[in-house]
């Protein structure tokens, strides 16, 4: 299966803490940006209504024989859709899915896939950031990254860049599902969650549920599916929308439950069938990029598996004028909470680094805090 910074001065000032803030030298690590009277915090909005388009692209693994030329062929992949998209219709944001400039395969060890992975920014983004510029358009992708805070880590971060080419947020992936391959191997990603408490450390609580509060409304981003609390806690500290990455597949309601129950916009990326990928099946898991209203009614969607754009208008600006927390009668489950503990503990990663999926297997094996059923 297929899963899954330099910030403006302008955004420092306005409120934009999350790591784009918090990881540059000397920056403080912001406190949990959280109100409790239903409201949220934000930034003036530059429009009173945005185009949104969805990317429905290929996914097409670097070669590890060739990185760079293949690596850029992503990227000018990519490029060229930015400019299809816009020729189409003038969009303020372009969301691509999870893996649009590494690919993914299954098959890479650790090495292998830090060799794949970029620098945020790096040269690939600065390709990026050119289309940015050149179409006024905010772009919003996932990859692989490698980080030098973090140089024994493969991460899984989705990028927001604002249309002067700036990368203004970096969100890691939260957590990743253990056990879902059946326990002899497990993703090696390293995640918020495998190395909580030291990223709290380096970044600061508000980091851990980031929420980019741009002049196009409050986004937030997420690779990971089935955790219907984490974008609840998106929603809480006022996430307008909610995109959603994904790479081979996804369940839709899922992805529409987190709209009907947070009353959001959420829309979700995932591949298109990829008869260039020679490591899978032209049709694995692609298609269904789809973008869903507050009520969760679904506004726009792709018909096809093909590489296809998926766009809908959103009005920002009235959305906002009556929009609020979602209501959450968290005292009434609190105490369910606090006396849960999940099925693996927090910060597995800081004491080791699996090497690759196998390894990860075998050193999660005896990690679960459960009985086996």
């Amino acid at each position: 299966m297929m899963r899954g910074c330099a910030a403006a001065s302008v955004f420092a000032t306005a409120g934009l803490g999350t790591m784009a803030q918090a990881a540059r030298p000397g920056a403080a690590p912001r406190p949990l940006s959280m109100r409790a009277d239903g409201t949220y915090e934000t930034v003036p909005l530059a429009k009173d209504a945005i185009t949104l388009g969805v990317v429905q692209s290929r996914v097409v693994p670097v070669e590890l024989a060739n990185l760079q030329q293949s690596r850029l062929a992503n990227v000018q992949h990519m490029v060229d859709l930015i400019d299809r998209a816009n020729d189409l219709v003038s969009h303020d944001i372009l969301f691509f899915h999870e893996f649009p400039v590494t690919g993914y395969y299954h098959g890479w060890n650790l090495d292998d896939a830090r060799k794949v992975a970029i620098e945020l920014p790096g040269h690939e983004t600065e390709l990026l950031a050119r289309k940015a510029r050149e179409h006024g358009c905010w772009l919003v992708f996932g990859s692989y990254a490698r980080d030098p805070a973090w140089p024994k880590a493969l991460l899984s971060i989705t990028t927001i860049m604002n249309d002067k080419g700036e990368i203004v947020d970096r969100h890691w992936k939260a957590r990743n599902l253990k056990g879902f391959f059946g326990g002899r191997k497990e993703l090696f990603t390293t995640t918020i969650y495998d190395v909580l408490d030291r990223y709290v450390e380096m970044y600061g609580p508000d980091a851990v549920i980031p929420v980019a509060r741009t002049p196009l409304g409050n986004i937030a981003t997420s690779s990971t599916q089935k955790e219907p609390e984490l974008f609840r806690a998106m929603a809480m500290k006022g996430a307008e929308l909610i995109l959603r990455t994904a790479t081979g597949g996804f369940t839709p309601i899922d992805v529409q439950a987190t709209s009907l129950y947070n009353g959001v916009y959420t829309a979700l990326a995932n591949n298109a069938a990829s008869p260039e990928n020679a490591r899978y099946f032209a049709d694995t898991g692609g298609g269904g990029s789809v973008i869903y209203g507050p009520d969760g009614a679904e506004l726009a969607s792709a018909k096809l598996a093909f590489e296809t754009l998926v766009s809908q208008r959103i009005p920002i600006a009235a959305f906002r004028a009556s929009h609020r927390q979602p209501v959450v009668h968290s005292e009434l489950f609190l105490p369910v909470y606090e006396q849960y503990r999940s099925q693996y503990g927090p910060n597995l990663f800081g004491a080791y680094q699996p090497t690759d999926p196998f390894d990860a297997g075998r050193y999660l094996q005896d990690k679960a805090r459960w009985p086996k059923p």
